[in-house]
């Protein structure tokens, strides 16, 4: 496998989805490439994790 440059589908920036990554995929059976960067996947992740408190306080 070879790194691919990839484009966020939230900041437009590009990333590079690295061999190792891709390999990391294939061992865990995802077969989809990420969409988004390393920092939208952090704060995609952070914000679901907000709403999730948010209703557990509820």
């Amino acid at each position: 496998m070879i790194d691919k440059t990839l484009t966020c589908k939230d900041c437009g920036k590009e990333f590079v989805f690295t061999a190792g990554e891709q390999e990391f995929y294939a061992e865990k059976g995802f077969t989809n490439e990420p969409k988004r960067c390393p920092d939208c996947r952090k704060a995609n992740k952070a914000r679901r994790n907000a709403q999730r408190n948010e209703h557990k306080e509820d």
